[in-house]
Order: C-alpha cells, then sequence, then structure tokens
C-alpha cells in the first residue's frame, strides 16, 4: 500500500483514497448532502462513507455494486448510552446497510475504573457486528484520557475483540495528534487497525499519522487531502 524513503517517511506511492472513510456527521446534513459524499466516495474509491445512522439506508442503496463500504457511528458522539441500547442501534445499522460501525467508548466509566462494564458494553456491539460480518471501530476520545487511560481503553478493546481503536470523535476539545497514533498503535499491536480521526485536513497530515501506525484516516476533507 505505501513504500517508505530513506529517511524513513511515508513515500509518495501511499494510495492515501484507500484509507480515507469519507465522513459527514453534521447534524444537519440534507439527503442531498449524504448522495453528493457518496459519488465522490465513489469518484475517489474512498475506503467507506462514514454517515450517521438515519442515512445508513441511502448511502447502502447509493453504493450498491461499488467497494465503498457504508460506515455509521454508535453511541455517538458521547458515549454515554446504555449497552443494550448500543447493541440495539449497531443491530439496526447494520439491518440498514452498515458494513463497519465506530462506536464510543464509555469515558466516564472508564475513568471510573469500571472495567468489567467498559468491555462487556464493546463486547456487546462486537458480538452483533460478528454475527452480521460488520467491523467494530472504538472511539477512545483520546484528548479526554490519561495515557495510563489510553492504555487500559487499548487493552479492553483487543479484549472485546474490536477490529479497531480510534482516536476521536471529531466532536470533543481536539482531535488526532500523531503522538496518541503511535501510542495506540503500540498497546493494540499488529493485529488490530488504527484510525486517525479529528482535525486532519492534509496531505502530510494523514501521511504523517499513517507514517506513525494508522491503518484509517477519518476526515470530512478527503477530496484536499488526495488532490493535494
Amino acid at each position: 500500500m505505501h513504500g517508505l524513503s530513506r529517511d524513513g517517511t511515508v513515500g509518495v506511492t501511499v494510495d492515501l483514497a484507500g484509507y480515507i472513510d469519507h465522513t459527514l456527521l453534521k447534524q444537519d446534513a440534507t439527503a442531498k448532502d449524504i448522495q453528493c459524499l457518496c459519488g465522490e466516495a465513489v469518484a475517489y474509491h474512498f475506503a467507506s462513507v462514514c454517515v450517521n445512522p438515519c442515512r445508513v439506508r441511502m448511502a447502502a442503496d447509493f453504493l450498491k455494486g461499488s467497494s465503498v463500504k457504508v460506515c455509521t457511528v454508535i453511541g455517538f458522539p458521547l458515549g454515554a448510552n446504555e449497552t443494550e441500547t448500543k447493541a440495539f442501534e449497531a443491530r439496526k445499522a447494520i439491518e440498514a446497510g452498515a458494513d463497519e460501525l465506530d462506536m464510543v467508548l464509555n469515558i466516564g466509566l472508564l475513568k471510573d475504573g469500571k472495567e468489567e462494564f467498559v468491555r462487556k458494553d464493546i463486547t456487546a456491539v462486537v458480538q452483533v457486528a460478528k454475527e452480521r460480518g460488520a467491523i467494530v471501530k472504538v472511539i477512545l476520545e483520546t484528548c479526554l484520557l490519561t495515557r495510563d487511560e489510553k492504555s487500559r481503553a487499548c487493552g479492553l478493546c483487543k479484549e472485546a475483540g474490536a477490529d479497531y481503536v480510534k482516536t476521536s470523535t471529531g466532536f470533543s476539545a481536539s482531535g488526532a495528534t500523531v503522538e496518541d497514533v503511535e501510542l495506540l498503535r503500540r498497546e493494540v499491536g499488529a493485529d488490530m487497525g488504527v484510525k486517525a480521526s479529528g482535525g486532519i485536513r492534509t496531505r502530510q497530515q494523514a501521511l504523517d499519522m499513517i507514517h506513525h501506525g494508522a491503518t484509517r484516516i477519518g476526515t470530512s476533507s478527503g477530496i484536499a487531502i488526495v488532490q493535494s
């Protein structure tokens, strides 16, 4: 997918489009906006579109027959829903056509030390997804966590069987950083994906994230990134 230059930076052979979840999660996004998003994803060969749950069916219908996946969000953006609600939301999203689920970790309960609850919360969504052939990315909201909490969260995601850890919702105090991507990659190892999301608007930012371990990029600036 990509090559490294002699100085260790990601080379120009990176297929950035293949890393990008083309994202539109604004609450005022219209049907026309979603159709435009899907058309752009097909035209630029992005990995997926990431839309709110109520737009999954529309996106799935538009993208039918294409290689672009449909991604949606669960327990978004706070992660504070009941576990049963997250599992129900996950099932409904997959039934509507979602291939990938980006669920938000219960951040407050992680901070309370309720690790067993947090693990079960993730596991409930993972079980629904695995039974139906979907993948799960767990959003940690790294800007709200200490280094130790990030490490603990990664461990819980691994134990629960999640496919990815993801830095951010894009709706909190700040988004992805190279340091956090590097930390998440180190914690989850080579067998899980790392999605960098939040504030990634330039090609160089995307390349830096990939160089430090990201295997997916969540952004609403995908076209600007691949055209630059």
